[in-house]
C-alpha cells in the first residue's frame, strides 16, 4: 500500500514536468543518455580530431568512398567472407539507411520492372513510401503476432513458401523496427533454407547492427547464415544509430553478386542511379566511419560504447517491466524484456496512446512504439504508472 501511494505521488508531481517532453523528442531512432540528452560518442570525437585539417582533394574522394564501401561490407559480411576476398560485391555510399533502401528500390525497378517487394507486417513505415515512390509494387508477409507480442513464425514461413518464386523480400537482420522481435538462430536457418528452395532474393535493411545485442558480430548472424547458404543478397547499412551520426546521413548499399565481373557491372549501374539522384555523396561522414573501423583502438572503443548503450536500454526494459508488475497490473509485460533494440512495441491501442498524450503528456507513435532511449532512470516510474493507469481494467 505504501509503495502504491509513492507511485501515485510520483504520478501527480511529475505529470506536467519536463521529463515527459523527453519521450516526445525521442520518437526518432537516435540514442540518448540517461539524462535524455543526445550523445556524441568518444570514438567519433577522436576520429574527428584525427582527420581534422585533412584536405579532401578531388583526387582522394573516390578512394575514400571505395575504402568506406569495403569497410562496410566487411562489417556486414565478415572480414574473412569469400564475398570480400573474391570481390563479389557491388556497393556505393548512400545517404544513410533511407538512401540505401531508395537506391536499391530504384535498381529493382530498373532491372526487375515486373517484380514486387514483400515487406514484413509491420515494418518501418518509410519502407512502404520508399518502394512506392520507386514505383515498385509491394506486398506484405506476416511477421508480428499482436496476441503473443512475438513472432508469427509459421505464418511467416507459409507466406514465404506461397510467394511466387524469385520474389524480393525485405528482412530486418536484427532489432526489427518497430517490434523489436527477431527470429532466433534456428529460425533464420529455416528461413534461409526456404528462400533457397524458392530462389527468393533477400534484401537486408541493417540499421541497428550492434544495437540488438551489443555485439556487432552477433547482430550480423542472419546475413552470415544466408551467405553460408550461398545466397545472392542486398544490404542497406546505416551508422545513424550505432555511431550516433544521425545528422551526417552515413550509409551504404551493397549487393552480393555471382562473380567479380557481375559486381563491376552492378556497381556501374548503381553509380548511374546515384548520379541522377544527387550526383555524389558527402565525404566527411564516410571518412569518420572508415577512420574508426580501421583504427584498432578506436574500433575497440566503439564496440565498448555500443555495448554501454545497449546495456542501458536493457536496464530500462527490465526496470519498466518490474515496475509495471509491482503495480499489480493485470496485463502481462513479459514482452518488454523479450523484445530487443531501440524500440519497445508496447501493444497499446491507439486510444490508450491518445490517453497517454492527453492525460499524461507522454508521446509515442500511434501504433504504440516507444523509444527506449527516451526512457530514463528519472522518468521510468512515471511512464510505468501512466501505462498502468490507461491499461488497468
Amino acid at each position: 500500500m505504501y509503495y502504491q501511494l509513492l507511485r501515485i505521488q510520483s504520478l501527480v508531481s511529475l505529470r506536467l514536468s519536463s521529463l515527459t517532453k523527453v519521450l516526445l523528442s525521442s520518437i526518432l531512432g537516435a540514442y540518448r543518455d540517461d539524462k535524455g540528452k543526445p550523445v556524441i560518442l568518444e570514438c567519433v570525437r577522436r576520429a574527428a580530431e584525427k582527420i581534422s585539417g585533412c584536405e579532401i582533394l578531388e583526387s582522394t574522394k573516390a578512394t575514400t568512398k571505395s575504402k568506406f564501401v569495403q569497410d562496410c561490407v566487411k562489417l556486414a559480411y565478415g572480414n574473412h567472407s569469400n564475398v570480400v576476398g573474391e570481390g563479389r560485391f557491388a556497393g556505393v555510399p548512400a545517404l544513410s539507411g533511407t538512401g540505401a533502401c531508395r537506391l536499391f528500390a530504384e535498381f529493382q525497378k530498373r532491372f526487375y520492372p515486373d517484380s514486387q517487394m514483400f515487406l514484413p507486417m509491420p515494418t518501418w513505415s518509410n519502407h512502404h513510401d520508399i518502394w512506392r515512390d520507386s514505383q515498385v509494387c509491394t506486398r506484405t508477409y506476416r511477421y508480428y503476432d499482436p496476441n503473443s507480442k512475438g513472432l508469427q513464425f509459421q505464418a511467416l514461413m507459409n507466406d514465404i513458401k506461397n510467394a511466387p518464386g524469385r520474389s524480393f523480400f525485405l528482412l530486418h537482420p536484427c532489432a526489427h523496427n518497430p517490434t523489436g522481435v527477431d527470429p532466433n538462430y534456428e529460425q533464420w536457418k529455416e528461413i534461409s533454407h526456404i528462400f533457397k528452395i524458392k530462389n527468393h532474393f533477400p534484401f537486408f535493411d541493417m540499421a541497428y547492427q550492434g544495437i540488438a545485442s551489443g555485439d556487432l558480430e552477433r547482430d550480423a548472424t542472419a546475413i552470415r547464415i544466408f551467405l553460408e547458404d550461398g545466397h545472392l543478397l542486398g544490404c542497406a547499412q546505416s551508422f545513424s544509430k550505432s555511431m550516433g551520426l544521425y545528422g551526417h546521413r552515413v550509409g551504404c548499399v551493397s549487393i552480393v553478386s555471382r562473380d567479380e565481373k557481375q559486381a563491376t557491372a552492378i556497381k556501374s549501374q548503381l553509380q548511374q542511379i546515384v548520379r541522377a539522384m544527387y550526383s555524389s555523396s558527402p565525404v566527411h561522414g564516410p571518412l569518420l566511419v572508415s577512420t574508426i573501423l580501421n583504427d584498432a583502438d578506436l574500433k575497440a572503443l566503439w564496440e565498448e560504447e555500443v555495448k554501454f548503450m545497449v546495456d542501458r536500454l536493457i536496464r530500462m526494459r527490465i526496470t519498466l517491466r518490474r515496475t509495471l508488475e509491482e503495480l499489480n497490473s493485470s496485463a502481462s509485460w513479459e514482452h518488454i524484456t523479450k523484445q530487443v533494440g531501440m524500440f519497445y512495441f508496447s501493444g497499446l491501442s491507439p486510444e490508450e496512446v491518445r490517453q497517454l498524450q492527453r492525460d499524461f503528456h507522454i508521446y509515442m507513435t500511434i501504433d504504440g512504439r516507444i523509444s527506449m532511449a527516451g526512457v530514463t532512470s528519472t522518468n521510468v516510474d512515471y511512464l510505468a504508472s501512466a501505462i498502468h493507469e490507461v491499461t488497468k481494467e
